[in-house]
C-alpha cells in the first residue's frame, strides 16, 4: 500500500548464496556492469577513432583499468580509512584483512589513483605482431575517454551501497517519529558505532524483538540477524528505528547522472572546437577532477562521516572522503591551468 511515511530499507545484498563464505552480491555485479559499460563505451570510441587505443586492443586496455581499478580502489580503502587491515588476519578465507572486502570495502579516490596508473600503461601503446607500437598516444588522452565510462560504474557502485545498506546518510526524524516520504530507515543503523538514541522504552522493545529474531544468542548476534530478517519484522522495526537521507542515491544521481551529463555534454562541444584551447587533451579530465570534487565534498554534507576516526577525523568539519575531493578539487584545476597554458602538442589526439 502506498504511503508518505519513510520507507523500510528491507533489500538483501546477495542475490545467490552458493556457500558459507561465498555468494553472488548485488556490490560485485554493480562492478561488473559498471566495467561492461565501460567496455562498451572505450570500444564505441575506438571503433570511431575517437580513441587512439585500436578496437582491438580496448579488452586489453579493461584488463588494465580492471585490475588497477580493484586494486587501487581496495588499496585506497585500507590506507584512507582502516589501515589496521594490513596487520590483519582472519582464520577463515582469503584470511588477510588487506583483502577481506567482507571487512570494509573499496574506496572510489583510491580506485581513480588505479585508473591514472592504468591511463598511463594504456597510454604507451602496444606492440603489434610486427614489432610495431600501436595505440601510443597521450596519458591525458586516455584519461579524457575514462571520464565518458567512469560514471556508469560509479551509478552502479553507489546504488549497490543502498541496497547494502551502508554510508548511511544524516538523521531526519529521530526513532518514533514519522519520517518524510522521501526518507528511508535503515536497520543496519543498530549495527553502526553510532545507533541512534533510544529511549528507555523503545530500547526495552529493541532488547525483546532481537529476542524474538533469535533466542539464545548473544545481543550483538542477535541484532545482526534481526536485520538480516528485517522485512519479517517490519512493524515491530518501524518506531525504532529513525528517519535517514537516501544519500547513496543522492551520490548515485551526482556522480553517475549528474557528472556523466557533464562529461558528455563537455566532449560533444570539444568535438564541435577542434581547435580551440577548450578542446586539448586533459581538458575534460581537469573538468571531471574538479566536478566530481565539488559534488562529492555537496553529497557528503547529508552523509554519515566515517565512524572511526571520531571527531579527530574531521579537521574544519570536513570528512576523510571530503578531505580527498578537495584535493581532487586541487589536481583537477591545476591541471586544467596547465593544459591551457601551455605550448600546444600536435601530437595529442583531443
Amino acid at each position: 500500500m502506498l504511503t508518505l511515511a519513510a520507507w523500510l530499507h528491507t533489500l538483501d545484498p546477495v542475490i545467490i548464496r552458493l556457500a558459507d563464505w561465498l555468494a553472488i552480491r548485488w556490490y560485485g555485479v554493480s562492478y561488473l556492469a559498471g566495467f561492461a559499460c565501460a567496455f562498451v563505451v572505450l570500444r564505441a570510441l575506438a571503433g570511431r577513432g575517437w580513441l587512439a587505443t585500436p578496437a582491438h586492443r580496448v579488452a586489453d586496455a579493461m584488463m588494465w583499468f580492471i585490475g588497477l581499478t580493484l586494486v587501487g580502489g581496495r588499496l585506497g580503502y585500507v590506507v584512507f580509512y582502516q589501515p589496521s587491515l594490513a596487520w590483519t588476519f582472519f582464520d577463515t578465507f582469503p584470511w588477510w584483512g588487506g583483502v577481506a572486502i567482507n571487512h570494509g570495502g573499496m574506496a572510489s579516490h583510491g580506485a581513480m589513483a588505479g585508473l591514472v596508473v592504468a591511463a598511463w600503461r594504456v597510454s604507451r601503446g602496444w606492440r603489434s605482431d610486427e614489432g610495431q607500437i600501436e595505440g601510443r598516444c597521450s596519458m591525458l588522452h586516455v584519461m579524457d575517454a575514462l571520464t565518458l565510462a567512469a560514471p556508469f560504474g560509479l551509478f552502479f557502485g553507489r546504488c549497490a551501497n543502498f541496497v547494502n545498506g551502508e554510508l548511511l546518510g544524516r538523521i531526519v526524524s529521530p526513532p518514533g517519529v514519522p519520517g518524510p516520504w522521501w526518507s528511508v530507515q535503515y536497520p543496519h543503523e543498530l549495527l553502526s558505532r553510532t545507533p541512534p538514541t533510544l529511549t528507555v522504552d523503545q530500547a526495552d522493545a529493541l532488547f525483546h524483538l532481537a529476542e524474538r529474531a533469535a533466542p539464545d544468542r548473544p545481543f550483538v548476534r542477535q541484532l545482526e540477524i534481526l536485520v538480516e530478517r528485517s522485512a519479517e519484522f517490519a512493524d515491530q522495526l518501524r518506531p525504532l528505528l529513525s528517519s535517514r537521507h537516501p544519500s547513496q542515491l543522492y551520490q548515485a544521481a551526482a556522480e553517475g547522472l549528474v557528472l556523466g551529463a557533464v562529461s558528455w555534454c563537455v566532449w560533444l562541444w570539444q568535438r564541435r572546437t577542434r581547435t580551440s584551447v577548450w578542446a586539448r587533451a586533459g581538458v575534460l579530465a581537469a573538468v571531471w577532477l574538479v566536478g566530481y570534487g565539488v559534488l562529492r565534498v555537496l553529497t557528503e554534507t547529508i552523509r554519515l562521516p566515517d565512524e572511526q576516526f571520531g571527531d579527530a577525523g574531521r579537521p574544519l568539519g570536513l570528512s576523510r572522503g571530503q578531505w580527498l575531493s578537495v584535493a581532487m578539487i586541487v589536481c583537477g584545476g591545476t591541471l586544467g591551468f596547465w593544459v591551457m597554458l601551455r605550448p600546444s602538442d600536435r601530437t595529442e589526439k583531443s
